[in-house]
C-alpha cells in the first residue's frame, strides 16, 4: 500500500477538478491549471476501476517491469519500442518489447557517458516534447517507472507544460494565424536541435527531409476535456504551406511561448518505485539535466499507449507503421 510520503505524480489532470479525496486515491494539486500529486493506490491488485480513476486523475506504486507493462495494457494499445531499436542498430537491456529506456544506463549496465553516441541522441529528451509526435499514430498517455535515481540535489528532474491553457492565453489575431496549421514532426529535427554545431548530425542520415514526417494540425480539441490545445514538440520540423524559414520561426516562437514558467511545472523524483503519467495530447515534458551525467544512474523506463481519440493519426495513413526518423 502506498503513503503520502512517497506519493505519485500524475499532471494530466486539471487539479481545480479534483475531489480532495475518491474511494482509493487522495489529491493534492502542483500547479494551478493541471498537474496534481496522489497517493493511496496498490499497484499489486489494481482493477479496472482504478485505472478509470487513474485516467480521470491520479496514483502510485511498487511496479517491476512486469507488473508496469500489465498495468499499461489497461490503459490501451501499447506502443512497441523494436523498430526504435534495431532501426538504430542498439540492443534493448529491458525485459519487454513495450518498455521504453530512457536511462543513461547502457546495455552491459554501465552508466552512459555525455559524448557517447547514446547520450547525443538521449539529449532531444532535454527539449519540450510529446511522446511519439514524429510518428504516424501519436501517443496518449506515458507511463514512466523510476528503477534508480541519482542522489538528490543533482539533478534528473521531469518538467511538464501545460498546452491547453498556454492556447488559452494566445492572442485572438495568433489563433486565428494558426488555426489550420499542419506540422511536419521529426524525432531528427529534435536530435539536430539537440546537437547543433556537431558534424556527426550535420549528415543526409540526420537530415529530416530524407524521411517521413508525422503531420499532425497544430490545434486541436482535446477530447478528454473539450478544451483547444497546442500539439507542438521539439520534433517540429516545418509548417505545410510556408517556408522553411517561416514555419521554424512560427513554431520555435509558440516553443518558447509554451515554455514559460507560468505553464511549467517540475516534478521531482523522490524514490524508487515513483510513477508519473501524463497524457502527451496535451502536455509537453523534458528531462532536465544535472551534476548527476556520467557518474549517477538514472534508470527510468517508460510504456507509452497509443492515442485512442479521433485524432490519433493525425492527416497520416491510418494502420501506417512507419517510424520518422528511421530508414
Amino acid at each position: 500500500m502506498l503513503s503520502t510520503a512517497q506519493p505519485t505524480l500524475i499532471p494530466f489532470t486539471e487539479p481545480s477538478t479534483l475531489p480532495v479525496t475518491t474511494q482509493t486515491i487522495a489529491y493534492k494539486p502542483l500547479h494551478p491549471t493541471f498537474a496534481a500529486e496522489a497517493s493511496g493506490v496498490d499497484f499489486n491488485s489494481v482493477t479496472r476501476e482504478v485505472v478509470d480513476e487513474i485516467k480521470a486523475g491520479l496514483a502510485k506504486t511498487g511496479l517491476d517491469d512486469e507488473r508496469h507493462v500489465a498495468m499499461s495494457h489497461m490503459f490501451g494499445d501499447l506502443d512497441d519500442v523494436a523498430p526504435y531499436v534495431t532501426g538504430l542498430g542498439q540492443i534493448n537491456r529491458l525485459s519487454s518489447d513495450y518498455l521504453f529506456d530512457v536511462s543513461n544506463v547502457n546495455p552491459d549496465g554501465t552508466i552512459t557517458q555525455p559524448d557517447s553516441m547514446r547520450a547525443l541522441l538521449l539529449r532531444c529528451n532535454l527539449h519540450f516534447h510529446a511522446d511519439s509526435a514524429f510518428n504516424p499514430r501519436r501517443a496518449g498517455v506515458s507511463l514512466l517507472l523510476a528503477h534508480e535515481l541519482p542522489p538528490p540535489g543533482t539533478g534528473g528532474d521531469t518538467e511538464f507544460a501545460d498546452t491547453r491553457t498556454a492556447y488559452d492565453d494566445l492572442p485572438d489575431a495568433k489563433k486565428d494565424k494558426i488555426k489550420d496549421y499542419v506540422v511536419m514532426n521529426s524525432q531528427l529535427q529534435c536530435r539536430r536541435n539537440a546537437n547543433k554545431g556537431n558534424p556527426l548530425f550535420n549528415t543526409p542520415e540526420f537530415d529530416p527531409m530524407n524521411h517521413r514526417f508525422g503531420r499532425h494540425k497544430l490545434v486541436q480539441s482535446h477530447e478528454p476535456s473539450g478544451r483547444t490545445n497546442l500539439y507542438i514538440a521539439a520534433h517540429a520540423h516545418h509548417v505545410e504551406g510556408l517556408t522553411l524559414e517561416q514555419g521554424q520561426e512560427e513554431l520555435d516562437e509558440l516553443l518558447q511561448f509554451v515554455a514559460q514558467d507560468k505553464y511549467t511545472v517540475p516534478i521531482q523524483w523522490k524514490d524508487k518505485g515513483d510513477l508519473v503519467l501524463w497524457d502527451n495530447t496535451s502536455v509537453l515534458h523534458r528531462a532536465l539535466p544535472g551534476t548527476f551525467e556520467g557518474k549517477y544512474k538514472r534508470d527510468l523506463r517508460r510504456t507509452t499507449v497509443h492515442d485512442m481519440s479521433s485524432q490519433a493519426w493525425g492527416l497520416n495513413e491510418v494502420g501506417a507503421t512507419w517510424r520518422s526518423g528511421l530508414p
